[in-house]
């Protein structure tokens, strides 16, 4: 049987900071430094170059000028001459002078010994040719430098006097250089990877320190923080997880309260509707039906409530809450909601005070939602103030706006607790009962409608909730449509 080997996939490599960096920083500095060696090197040599072509020139037409002054004097034996001016060449250590006859042959030599005779000679070709006479190439493996010089104007014999030297000391000077520069370019490149390696270890530290830290919070565990080692961008950055690590351990702790209330306001309700319904199967008499029955209406009313709120939280949540904005009137809102809790606020030993004004402007809003608002706020005065307790409301018209304040003289909010108090899940005082959500339903419903909601409280002393609605139009009740 023939075994087939399975193929590991290979995962795609890891595009790090690092690798990034090497790449495009580090590389293109390189290629840089590169491109600049290269130009040094060129414009060094070209510089040396031309400055010996510039000697070879000045010495060749300094011996075409004595050999000039030989040619026009009669009683000079020009060839003897030009043979002597070649055996006494002042530099023959340095280069080598050559006279060249008609057939284009190196007869004579500064150093005495005859050229070979397939010996290229590129300068002569390009001067006979009406070139420059110069070149640049290897002979015997040598590097040397030529210029040659046309003196058929001054001689039958002879065709062009030739200069010839080794570059080996140009190339060496050349060679000291280049080492010098690259090694400068290393050192470059070295001081770039030990300060470049530091700049971004900077980085990848805190980074790698962070993404370890909201791996964690993504698991639920709020509670390390990452150190902040500088006042920079990233110094910014550990700053805002750190404060967002906050916030989320805060609103984990809220959820958690909150499920733990809303699990016991529930329970609480359902446990008297479980007991009296089972007290209810049994034979009992009359007025205990009433009774078990008034509870049951009671309790029932009391989860419905909370559900719905609930929903409302859950709409606001998902951008689903809407309103029926019409023209409506506001005090019948806030009466309907006084009346409702005036039963209950009787049996629970609290005088209940509504401060009525004979009318108000209307104002434009969801008549359901704003009387859900007053009944939150006025259940909240009553279920924080203890018995004996008073709670007053009232309403007036202040600056084309319509303020209804809500005070108790109650158990009062901290100062500590004060700002958030309209935060969702966050309820002030665990002892009393609630879900943590009503007041930020409220809040959010009044800020729909254009409006504010303030509180102000002192512990042990009370609340007072002030509620701000702009006006219909800036028009008196009753005034029918706004202008448009």
């Amino acid at each position: 049987m023939i075994s087939k080997r399975r193929r590991r996939k290979r995962s795609p490599r890891k595009d790090t900071i690092v690798r990034r960096w090497m790449v495009n920083n580090l590389g293109l500095i390189v290629l840089l430094l590169v491109v600049i060696m290269a130009a040094v090197v060129y414009a060094l040599q070209n510089y040396y170059y031309t400055s010996a072509q510039q000697y070879l020139n000045t010495k060749i037409n300094s011996v075409s000028s004595v050999l000039t002054r030989y040619a026009q004097d009669k009683d000079v034996n020009f060839s003897a001459e030009l043979r002597s001016t070649l055996e006494n060449f002042s530099d023959k250590d340095k280069m080598e002078l050559m006279a060249i006859d008609s057939k284009g042959r190196v007869i004579l030599t500064s150093s005495g010994f005859p050229p070979s005779d397939n010996m290229e000679m590129p300068d002569y070709q390009s001067l006979m040719e009406g070139g420059s006479g110069y070149w640049t190439g290897k002979v015997s493996g040598e590097k040397v430098m030529a210029v040659c010089v046309d003196i058929s104007g001054i001689s039958t014999e002879y065709n062009a006097i030739r200069v010839i030297t080794s570059l080996r000391e140009i190339d060496g000077a050349m060679l000291t250089y280049v080492a010098i520069i690259a090694a400068a370019c290393l050192l470059v490149v070295i001081l770039l990877l030990i300060t470049g390696n530091y700049f971004v270890n900077s980085i990848i530290k805190p980074i790698t320190a962070i993404n370890e830290t909201t791996k964690k919070f993504a698991k639920g565990d709020f509670k390390e923080r990452i150190e902040k080692a500088t006042e920079d961008e990233i110094g910014d950055l550990c700053d805002s997880i750190n404060n967002m690590a906050e916030a989320l351990a805060s609103t984990d702790a809220m959820k958690n309260e909150f499920i733990s209330s809303v699990s016991h306001e529930l329970r609480t309700p359902l446990t008297a509707i479980k007991g009296w319904a089972e007290t209810l199967s049994y034979d009992v008499d009359k007025e205990t039906v009433k009774k078990g029955v008034r509870v049951i209406q009671n309790e029932t009313e009391r989860l419905s409530e909370m559900v719905e709120e609930l929903l409302d939280f859950s709409r606001m949540q998902s951008g689903k809450f809407s309103l029926r904005m019409e023209k409506m009137d506001l005090l019948a809102e806030l009466g309907d909601a006084v009346l409702i809790y005036a039963e209950k606020a009787r049996r629970e030993n609290i005088r209940m005070i509504y401060n009525e004004p004979e009318m108000l402007p209307f104002v434009y809003g969801d008549r359901n939602r704003i009387r859900q608002v007053f009944i939150n706020i006025i259940d909240n005065a009553i279920k924080y103030s203890n018995a004996g307790g008073t709670v007053v409301i009232g309403a007036d018209s202040v600056s084309n706006k319509i303020q209804v304040i809500v005070t108790d003289n109650g158990v009062g909010i901290s100062k500590q607790d004060l700002p958030r108090v309209k935060t969702k899940f966050f309820k002030a005082n665990q002892t009393r009962r609630g879900s943590g959500i009503g007041l930020a339903v409220a809040d959010e419903i009044i800020t729909m409608h254009g409006g504010n909601l303030r509180i102000d409280s002192t512990l042990g002393e009370g609340t007072s909730v002030i509620i701000t609605l702009p006006a219909w139009a800036d028009q008196p009740a009753g005034s029918g449509e706004p202008t448009k």
